[in-house]
């Protein structure tokens, strides 16, 4: 206890420590086909838990080299010192395994619907509704999303499920063609996209990550396919690739600022041992641009 005196009277300030917050040992799982575009952000998460006093650790192996398999991560866990996880874009089956785990655990994107586990994402289903929307005030009937299977299944992110239903309120029953599966390959993308346009083409394309979407306009060019004259493009993400591309792309829009403070924050409340099961939901919006234009082509 000090004794303090000013403006001519005594106030006793209690000066004992009451923060009982201590460093932790952090672990970040990641998804190393969401590193490549997303690698400000995980920069920029590890900046901030490292600002905030925890100690990272350096895994060996991400959830791609892991396979995605529970079993795997479960022995690279065993194997780790670490006081708590950070998951990137895992798959349902690992963020299951990690929800029914005494460790904090805590979901940076991902397959998560209905699973016990601290999160957060940006608000994409209500967006990837208003950008279906669009498309189909463009009158557009033939739409596509690509996304991979780890977001498809066992059953779709609540971002493809808004879009599914979305397409269900405007009488366009959803069917394989609007979200085909492919092999997780370069081949089987291109291979994919070949099977698309064969027959009766997809009028608009939204793809989910950026790298995706790239090779998709390229795709596009190749076969002298035009955009958005021929086929409307939306990509799922903005990012510092598509900062000059003119015409502007049609993407959807979010600031990585709350998802580092969100996350910062659930570290402090691990560092206490307190229980933190908050899913959080960060702002997004859909930014129409010079990639869409009103279907030529009516089914």
């Amino acid at each position: 206890l000090l004794l303090a005196q000013g403006a001519g009277r005594k106030r006793l300030i209690n000066t004992r420590h009451r923060n009982t917050s201590r460093a932790v040992r952090i672990a970040i799982l990641l998804n190393d086909h969401e590193l490549d575009e997303k690698i400000k952000l995980v920069i920029e998460i590890k900046h901030a838990l490292i600002a905030a006093g925890h100690t990272l650790i350096t895994l060996p192996k991400s959830l791609t080299t892991l396979r995605f398999d529970p079993k795997l991560v479960a022995q690279l866990v065993r194997k780790t010192e670490a006081d708590a996880w950070i998951i990137l874009a895992g798959s349902r089956g690992v963020l299951e395994w990690f929800a029914s785990q005494p460790v904090p655990a805590f979901a940076v994107f991902g397959n998560r619907v209905g699973i016990k586990i601290p999160s957060v994402s940006p608000n994409k289903p209500p967006v990837i509704s208003e950008a279906t929307r669009h498309l189909i005030s463009l009158g557009h009937r033939r739409i596509v999303l690509l996304a991979r299977r780890a977001v498809r299944l066992p059953q779709p992110t609540a971002g493809l499920a808004a879009y599914l239903d979305t397409l269900r309120e405007h009488g366009l029953q959803p069917s394989e063609f609007n979200l085909p599966d492919w092999e997780e390959t370069n081949a089987g993308f291109h291979e994919c996209l070949r099977s698309l346009f064969k027959a009766t083409p997809p009028t608009a394309l939204i793809v989910d990550e950026v790298t995706y979407f790239v090779a998709t306009m390229q795709f596009l060019l190749l076969h002298g396919l035009r955009v958005p004259a021929d086929v409307s493009l939306i990509s799922t993400d903005d990012d510092v690739a598509l900062s000059h591309c003119d015409p502007p792309v049609a993407c959807i829009r979010w600031d990585m600022s709350p998802i580092i403070r969100r996350i910062v924050n659930w570290a402090a409340n691990a560092s206490i041992g307190k229980q933190d099961f908050t899913q959080t939901l960060t702002p997004a919006e859909f930014v129409p641009g010079g990639t869409l234009a009103r279907c030529r082509t009516y089914s």
